[in-house]
């Protein structure tokens, strides 16, 4: 029941221990070490990786360092040891001065954590300072009437260490005249005093010697020691006297500084320092000690400042001689300052005119001075007066005052300003004289014209110029000033080729720079005639106009035009004719070109670019004359064709170039026989003619690279068919090897029955149908007999396995006859049945066969020499000149492939787009082999 009673105190108790805890916490992040001064380098402070609660090698990871804020580093941090050295000797009286604590602060960075450790060192005094008195001996002059009990201080000595070992105290050498007193100020500083103990007598002993010790604390005690010379004064019992009670001097005020006035002299009777006088002068002013100096040994009087009769004429100087107690004496010194003649005349503006019209009229007022001379009598009287070339004169009215007034009519464009020398002199001697200078302006008026240089101007600008390129700069000169002179340019309205010349040129208003408004063609418009106007700005404005021709410089830019020999225009060729019993140097034609340009750029000249037949004609160089190079002889070609060049001198140069088709014959007869095949010369450049030749033979290429990819396509598949005839290995027993022939890899069985071959895929059965007797027209092509196979008997054709099942013979083709002229034969002419049947007995055959095998190895060679024609193959030497290649059957017609759609057949039947003869007429089965 008590808890809530208590609840109240417990929650102040909580509160002050949170406190408490973060008082510790800051306390806890200052770290205190202290350290004696003057240690050596590298010298131990404190163990900061322990206080920080890091290990050593931690404070080089963690990236602690000591925070510099620009000045000298007294400590430094040990990465190996861990802890806070000293950068270098620390002398505490040097950094604290005489402070009784001395505490350095710094600050450490933790930069993992980004924190702040502030650290303070307190730098121990040592005692490595002792009393300095600052001078080795000390002079004290006491009178010898001084009574017993008076105070003389003493030198003190200053001890920079603080506390203990800072001064403690003085000590005095023994003596029976003197005894010490040491005084401490409010400030703690101890002060000595000398106390006279006993009256002194001089005559007895004049100086006495003491020793004065000053010494501090510490462990080793410091001392410092000054010697004290009390010396004993006589007496002064008379006082100085001067030889005059007063001193009279006269000086010019133009005396130099430096220069003695005079000296002044006082006596005093006593001995040694009662009897030395010295001088001063007595309330002197400040400005008096400015001119007068007095020495207060020798009494000279010497002037040290510039005397002015004009300031002050007299001087009234009091002054005091003192001997050494004390005693004085008074005198004067009365200087009296004569004037000279060294002051210049003043002249002093009251009125002035600073400018004036350039019409104004004469007598006009600019000026009223007055002239002033400091100086007395005739060094004071002046004279005014200024050069006599100048339109201006003085007159002189009350007192010393003079105007100065206009003579004649000013012209400013003549002078616009005038620098008046006024010349003030007076009278003295040597005369001084003073110049005054009067600035006049002469105010502007328009009363002049712009006015160009030149009467007229030139400017040139070669054609083809840019839009808006410089043509010319003009400029006007007005004489008048300001606005009366401010120039503005234009150009008179004109036209040009009926349009406006402003369209073409224009002029900048301010600087008068002419500008070109579009591009210039020589060949249209060579000059231009303009008139620019200058006009000011002044009120009325004046203006003035000046012509400017401007000059269209040709430039390269037209190549030559052959205007002879001129292209045709109805298609028909122009030419020359050249007979052929013509000299050398005959003149065949001329060529003649002009140039647009002019100048040099339209000097032409002529050369042979081409020739049919070279060194055959010459072309004049300058003339563009065609003339025979040699005589001309009958293996020279009736058509001469020649490009002549037509080249300018410009730079770069341009030129052109004409064909000229040069006819050589005795007679016109001659001429009109072979007219028919000259063809027009055209001007075809030459590269492109290049570049369709290129194309044609790439097109050419391309085509025949497809041919022989389809070829060697064909003949990869009837290799593949042929494989697939021997994997299912027909045979063909009873069957000559002379019957089978290779012509372009197709094998062409050449008896007298064409036969059939049926062959199934699936089944190792096949039948050869041997129909009637028929022939097929089908002819082989030529490429086909370029190459020659092999005969090839395969063995699997002899060699039948099973039983062989039925032969079905195809319905005869029709299309396999030949006509009367085209049956074969030792003339070509034999007689046969209607049906065109080949040879049917087996001498024939292989006879045929033979041919037809030296035919296609000819082929193959390149050099067919059967004496057949192209295409032949040597067959029409025997079988006649109607005989050829096309008369060759083509067996392929009749091999199919059962299953597969694919059917070999003749050329023919595609040529003429017959369908080839196929199994689909009557097959008769037929277990026995035909007649061959």
């Amino acid at each position: 029941m008590a808890a809530p009673h208590y609840q109240p105190d417990c929650i102040w108790l909580v509160r002050i221990c949170v406190l408490l805890g973060t008082l510790w916490e800051i306390q806890a992040e200052l770290i205190h070490y202290s350290v004696p001064e003057e240690l050596e380098k590298g010298s131990y402070v404190g163990n900061i990786a322990k206080d920080l609660g890091l290990e050593p090698r931690e404070l080089s990871e963690r990236g602690v360092r000591i925070i510099s804020r620009g000045r000298t580093q007294l400590f430094a941090l040990n990465p190996r040891s861990g802890s806070l050295v000293t950068a270098g000797k620390i002398d505490r009286e040097e950094l604290c001065e005489r402070s009784p604590k001395c505490v350095v602060s710094l600050e450490i960075l933790l930069e993992d954590e980004v924190k702040i450790f502030g650290v303070e060192v307190e730098i121990i005094d040592v005692n490595d300072n002792a009393p300095n008195f600052g001078t080795e001996q000390r002079e004290i002059k006491v009178a010898e009437n001084e009574s017993p009990g008076t105070r003389f201080p003493l030198p003190e000595a200053f001890d920079p260490d603080v506390g203990v070992n800072s001064l403690q105290g003085y000590h005095l050498s023994s003596n029976v005249h003197f005894s010490l007193d040491v005084q401490s100020g409010v400030d703690g500083i101890k002060y000595p005093e000398l106390v006279l103990e006993l009256a002194l007598d001089r005559e007895e002993e004049a100086v006495h010697h003491l020793l004065l010790i000053a010494f501090d604390g510490g462990d080793l005690v410091h001392s410092s020691t000054v010697k004290i010379h009390v010396r004993l004064v006589d007496t002064n019992d008379n006082a100085p006297i001067f030889t005059q009670p007063q001193y009279h001097v006269n000086v010019p005020e133009n005396v130099p500084v430096g220069h003695r006035l005079l000296t002044v002299k006082a006596t005093d009777p006593d001995e040694g320092a009662n009897g030395e006088v010295t001088y001063s002068f007595r309330k002197v002013r400040d400005k008096m000690s400015q001119l007068f100096q007095l020495n207060s040994l020798t009494g000279d009087i010497t002037v040290v400042g510039n005397l002015d009769y004009e300031d002050s004429g007299f001087y009234d100087i009091d002054v005091e001689a003192h001997d050494g107690p004390g005693l004085r004496a008074r005198s004067k010194v009365l200087v009296t300052v004569l004037d000279v003649n060294d002051n210049a005349p003043e002249v002093t503006v009251t009125s002035l005119t600073s400018s004036i019209q350039e019409t104004s009229s004469p007598g006009t007022v600019i000026a009223l001075f007055n002239v002033h001379d400091s100086d007395s009598g005739e060094n004071g009287l002046t004279t005014c007066s200024i050069l006599d070339d100048l339109p201006f004169i003085l007159e002189k009215t009350y007192g010393n005052y003079y105007r100065l007034l206009t003579h004649r009519t000013l012209d400013r464009e003549e002078v616009s300003e005038y620098n008046i020398t006024v010349t003030a002199i007076d009278h003295g001697t040597p005369p001084l004289s003073t110049e005054t200078h009067i600035s006049l302006q002469v105010a502007d008026i328009n009363d002049n014209p712009p006015a160009f240089p030149h009467a007229s101007y030139s400017a040139y600008i070669p054609e083809n110029n840019p839009r808006g390129a410089s043509i010319l700069s003009l400029s006007a000169r007005d004489p008048d000033s300001i606005e009366n002179a401010r120039v503005t340019y234009s150009l008179a309205e004109d036209t040009l080729h009926g349009m406006s010349l402003s369209s073409s040129v224009s002029i900048n208003s301010d600087t008068g720079v002419l500008y070109a408004l579009c591009s210039f063609d020589y060949e249209k418009v060579r000059d231009l005639q303009l008139l620019v106007t200058a006009s000011d700005s002044g009120d009325p404005p004046l203006s003035s106009n000046v012509s400017l021709s401007i000059f269209v410089l040709d430039q390269n830019d037209n190549a030559p035009e052959i205007l002879y020999p001129a292209l045709p225009t109805d298609g028909s060729t122009g030419v020359e004719l050249a007979p052929r019993s013509a000299e050398p140097g005959y003149l065949v034609t001329k060529v003649v070109a002009v140039d647009k340009d002019s100048g040099q750029n339209a000097w032409l000249s002529y050369r042979l670019l081409k020739a049919s037949e070279p060194g055959l004609f010459a072309v004049g160089l300058h003339t563009g004359e065609v003339r025979t190079a040699r005589v001309l002889l009958d293996r020279d070609a009736l058509k001469q064709s020649l490009v002549v060049a037509v080249q300018d001198h410009g730079q770069p140069p341009l030129s052109a170039t004409v064909t000229l088709t040069v006819a050589v014959a005795n007679s016109i007869p001659d001429v009109l026989a072979d007219l028919g095949s000259l063809k027009p010369s055209a001007y075809v450049d030459d590269s492109s003619l290049t570049l369709y030749l290129v194309v044609a033979v790439a097109t050419v290429s391309c085509v025949f690279l497809a041919f022989v990819i389809v070829l060697l396509a064909l003949r990869l598949r009837r290799w593949h068919t042929s494989r697939l005839l021997q994997a299912e290995g027909v045979g063909f027993a009873g069957v000559p090897a002379t019957h089978f022939v290779g012509v372009d890899g197709v094998r062409a069985f050449l008896q007298t029955y064409s036969q059939e071959v049926s062959l199934r895929a699936d089944s190792r059965e096949s039948h050869v149908i041997f129909p009637q007797p028929n022939y097929a027209d089908t002819l082989i092509s030529q490429e086909s007999c370029g190459k020659s196979e092999p005969l090839v008997i395969t063995q699997d054709l002899l060699e039948t396995k099973g039983d062989p099942g039925p032969h079905q013979q195809a319905p005869p083709n029709t299309d396999w006859r030949f006509s009367q002229a085209q049956r074969p034969g030792t003339s070509g002419s034999q007689n046969g049945d209607e049906t065109g049947t080949w040879p049917n007995n087996q001498f024939d055959t292989e006879m045929l066969q033979a041919m037809i095998l030296a035919s296609a190895s000819e082929a193959a060679d390149g050099g067919s020499t059967l004496g057949g024609g192209a295409g032949t193959m040597g067959l029409s030497a025997r079988y006649g000149p109607q005989f050829t290649l096309q008369h060759v059957p083509d067996y392929r017609q009749n091999v199919y492939i059962p299953g597969s759609n694919a059917t070999l057949t003749n050329a023919a039947g595609k040529r003429d787009g017959k369908a080839p003869a196929g199994g689909n007429g009557n097959k008769k089965k037929s277990g026995k082999k035909e007649k061959k």
